[in-house]
């Protein structure tokens, strides 16, 4: 029974839907299968709102500051033309410092064209609109696969079971506390046990502590980590602080939960040796949120060595959003972690579980040998990406630092693809609303996007300062192969212009 085209205007007395929009609902004429299934229905409709909906609404909201030429850099394949980077040159002259820049690039043609086939076959391409079932029950399975074993290597796990693909680390983490929380509800933990994480751990992982740890007894304790820092030593130094506190009155460390990148302010945490010391001393498991590092920096679970790792796919791995990677080591107790949405699938491994968690869009899940495939196009692959990011970054770091008489937030090596810069005392920026303020300030005024760190100095302490007082404002800039050297070039002006005009923050707080 064939699908029949939708007439002029609509029975219900509803609006009229263009049939153009829905040619992707017609059923294949060779072999002939009629949309009988609401799945393969829901399938086909919801990539058509994507591609007459999403795409667009994306491309308005914002956009990457870059010039449709060629990539200029000289140790960068030149072959490479900036139309595969179309979508990202800008519609309202933005320029975008941030980490949000780099989740834009999934907008490549490239990748769009990845997206609409994920990935070719002698046949024509592995995903048919007008056959969405056979794609269901006979491909989508080993597209996911693919990828998780493509994700195995990149991170060098010993086997492709460890890899689960879920959507972000926010549901990585979950997914590991919820298990954690269940050892605690069952007895196998004691009430009053110890979790650690650093103080800078990003808000949702925070959130997801209190909501699954606390509430099953917990206690909860945060490494107050130095910023700005000076080396790795004084991250271990209090790290060890917090382990031995929560080791006190003979209780145990059940769980650490470490950065790899810590988010804001943006510093590359020692996470070897910290995985080390919690093996020294008796941690039973260790969760690693590197939810920037994948593409940033260099990633090896064996040689890290935690339980869990997590890593997005969309941040710094030009992924279209939102993929993650959730390694488990395999354990006696892996077994025990399972994904939070519950289906059929059930009691089949969490990467299994998690391949199949209800109808959705898995695009994003199945692009990563395309992706793979993009990134290998430069020179170096993703290791020459990752290098060039961060000289570039460093470099235009120091730059600011010294147009502006401050200072990076901590040394080079301990900087991804992203450094924390000293803004200048006279901004007067004493809050964490004044930070907000002064980025949209940035934004609507001079066309600039970057994120901006509030950093209050401690009770007697005066702080890292300029030439003029405390400094308690740094921004955190990125860099990725689109960014140009004019970029920072802009944002420094915009700084020194502001500083000229002795503008101050508290211009823009209400009175």
């Amino acid at each position: 029974m064939a699908a029949s085209r939708p007439s002029s205007g609509s029975a219900l007395g509803g609006p009229s839907i263009a049939c153009s929009n829905c040619s992707l609902l017609e059923p294949s004429r060779d072999p002939p299968v009629g949309l009988i299934s609401i799945d393969g229905f829901l399938l086909v409709f919801a990539g058509l709102l994507v591609a007459v909906t999403l795409i667009p609404a994306v491309r308005a909201r914002a956009a990457i500051f870059v010039t449709p030429a060629r990539v200029v850099s000289p140790s960068w394949d030149d072959s490479i033309p900036m139309s595969d980077f179309a979508l990202c040159v800008p519609t309202d002259g933005v320029n975008l410092l941030s980490l949000e820049s780099c989740l834009m690039t999934w907008r490549s043609a490239k990748l769009r064209r990845a997206l609409k086939r994920p990935r070719a076959d002698s046949e024509g391409g592995l995903f048919d609109a007008k056959q969405p079932d056979d794609f269901y029950y006979n491909h989508l399975k080993k597209g996911i696969f693919e990828s998780r074993t493509l994700i195995k290597d990149l991170i060098n796990a010993e086997d492709v079971d460890e890899v689960s693909i879920v959507d972000n680390a926010t549901t990585a983490v979950a997914i590991v506390l919820q298990q954690i929380c269940w050892e605690f509800v069952e007895g196998r933990f004691q009430r009053g046990d110890a979790v650690v994480m650093l103080h800078y751990a990003f808000g949702s992982v925070k959130k997801s502590i209190q909501a699954y740890i606390s509430r099953a007894g917990a206690c909860v304790i945060e490494v107050y980590l130095p910023f700005p820092v000076s080396s790795n030593e004084e991250i271990i130094v209090e790290f060890r602080k917090a382990l031995e506190k929560g080791k006190s009155n003979g209780k145990k460390v059940r769980l650490a939960v470490i950065d790899h990148i810590t988010s804001m302010p943006s510093v590359i945490i020692p996470v070897k040796e910290l995985v080390k010391i919690c093996r020294e001393e008796g941690v039973d498991q260790v969760l690693v949120d590197a939810a920037h590092s994948i593409g940033s920096v260099e990633v090896d679970v064996k040689d890290i060595g935690a339980d869990f790792y997590t890593s997005n796919l969309h941040k710094w791995f030009f992924c279209p959003p939102s993929v993650a990677l959730l390694y488990c080591r395999k354990s006696s107790t892996s077994s025990h972690v399972h994904h939070p949405v519950v289906s059929h699938e059930f009691g089949n491994g969490l990467a299994i579980e998690s391949a199949s968690i209800g109808t959705r869009d898995y695009s994003s899940h199945l692009v990563v040998p395309s992706v793979l495939d993009f990134i290998n196009r430069f020179e170096g692959g993703i290791e020459g990406i990752r290098k060039r990011n961060h000289d570039a970054v460093v470099q235009m770091g120091e730059m600011l630092a010294k147009a502006w008489g401050t200072h990076l937030g901590s040394p080079p090596d301990m900087c991804p693809s992203m450094v924390m810069v000293g803004l200048p005392a006279s901004l007067g920026i004493s809050s964490e609303e004044g930070a907000v303020k002064l980025r949209a300030h940035l934004r609507d005024s001079f066309g600039i996007e970057v994120p901006i760190y509030f950093q209050a100095p401690k009770e007697g302490d005066t702080g890292t300062r300029d030439k003029n007082d405390c400094i308690t404002g740094y921004a955190r800039i990125s860099h990725q192969i689109y960014n140009r050297e004019d970029d920072y070039y802009k944002f420094r002006d915009a700084i020194n212009k502001l500083v000229r005009s002795g503008f101050s923050c508290k211009m823009l707080l209400p009175n």
